[in-house]
């Protein structure tokens, strides 16, 4: 099985992006953060331009033969959300809010966030995937309280679960993170073992090269890991292939 994890920016690399699902149709699972569907005006002042309004819709066209599960967090049209064939057997599907913050937009600086989880059966055998999109503050990418306790919120949820594993997404965390490490305890960071250098495009051009990881429990098997060149959003897409 292939899972794919994106952090989309919105579909602002419109084209590119576009095929780049058409050329993946295959994958199994897609975890896509930054969706949007159904916005009909800007949500914030800092919004950026160009943003597919109704991506989720777009991205459902390109992919007859896989179910959508959209998780909006912010007005009920932004969000985050995956693409699962159809051919895998949807158990369960739904997600825990791990940071609330009523006053946005009022010029704070951070939403609410939310995690999808899903519980599968491919092959035989039994999935949960978890995709996020943790907590952007404007101020780096480092420890805040607020992202610990965002990564214990997460932990404790993963340590209710008994089936294999994945956790992915835009995590919005330096590698070297106290929030980070909360989330690998009994986990494997791919990113980490790989010798991942950047999860960034040229299409970010601030230093901090990292932000998106899949980390995965020790009963998932990976055949393959890895990042993907395709210059799709200012985040580059991860590749797992596993069993």
């Amino acid at each position: 099985m292939r899972l794919v994890s994106l952090n989309i920016w919105g579909a602002i690399v419109r084209d590119p992006f576009l095929d780049f699902i058409k050329n993946h149709k295959d994958v199994d699972i897609f975890c896509f953060q930054e969706l949007y569907e159904g916005m009909t005006e800007k949500l914030s002042a800092d919004q950026k331009d160009g943003v597919g309004k109704n991506i989720c819709s777009e991205i459902k066209k390109l992919l007859p033969n896989h179910q959508m599960f959209f998780r909006p967090v912010v007005e009920n049209v932004y969000g985050i959300g995956a693409f699962i064939h159809k051919d895998t057997d949807i158990l369960g599907e739904g997600e825990i809010i791990i940071h609330t913050n009523t006053k946005y937009p009022n010029n704070t600086g951070h939403h609410s966030r939310n995690m999808q989880w899903i519980d599968m059966r491919m092959d035989n055998k039994l999935y949960s995937v978890l995709n996020v999109h943790g907590l952007w503050n404007g101020g780096g990418k480092t420890d805040t309280p607020d992202r610990i306790a965002q990564s214990q919120r997460i932990k404790e949820f993963m340590d209710t679960l008994n089936t294999p594993k994945i956790l992915c997404g835009d995590f919005n965390l330096r590698p070297d993170t106290e929030s980070l490490a909360i989330l690998e305890k009994g986990m494997t960071n791919l990113v980490k073992k790989y010798d991942i250098r950047s999860t960034r495009t040229s299409f970010y051009t601030k230093p901090e090269k990292f932000a998106d990881y899949i980390l995965v429990s020790p009963d998932i098997t990976v055949n393959h890991f890895g990042v993907l060149k395709d210059e799709v959003s200012d985040h580059s897409p991860l590749l797992l292939d596993f069993n």
